[in-house]
């Protein structure tokens, strides 16, 4: 002879609670998912990101920050090439919206001169310093600083004023 006894209810909250324990969770993953998302971006950017010169401005490609910069928005008068291992005023002193990588430091940085700074950098001896009208300075690693501050001077000159 076999008896059965049935489990009190449970209390309705009991349920509720474990939704929201399992929303939680959910919300954890999917935030996993996205950080470890912009990382991998973040990632090639070090290695894939370029910069584009036509007369539609200068185009930063390469990840979450890139963007078209206007010739208008340029004060080319200003650029130059930098060490940033000598030109102490102008190395990053915090990150304020970025990727902070070894050898790789890309989106919004504040200067040790207090500027805010729009940057790609994995070799500081060799970045192009590029002021904008937009109270912020663009510093980008490139092969040859000169060979780009050139280029926009040669592409976008004109526009640029």
């Amino acid at each position: 002879m076999t008896e059965t006894f049935a489990i009190i209810p449970a209390n309705m909250r009991s349920p509720w609670v474990v939704g929201l324990l399992g929303v939680i969770l959910l919300a954890v993953i999917v935030g996993m998912i996205v950080v470890g998302a912009a990382f991998v971006v973040s990632l090639r950017g070090g290695s894939n990101a370029r910069f584009e010169v036509s007369s539609a401005g200068l185009q930063l490609h390469g990840d979450l920050y890139g963007r078209l910069i206007p010739p208008s928005m340029l004060e080319l008068d200003s650029a130059r090439a930098v060490d940033l291992n000598r030109d102490r005023e102008l190395q990053p002193a915090a990150r304020t919206w970025g990727t902070a990588l070894p050898g790789y430091r890309a989106g919004w940085f504040a200067l040790r001169n207090g500027k805010r700074a729009l940057l790609y950098i994995t070799d500081p001896a060799r970045v192009a310093y590029i002021p904008t009208r937009d109270n912020y300075v663009i510093l980008l690693s490139v092969a040859d600083p000169a060979a780009l501050i050139a280029s926009l001077h040669r592409n976008l000159g004109q526009a640029a004023h």
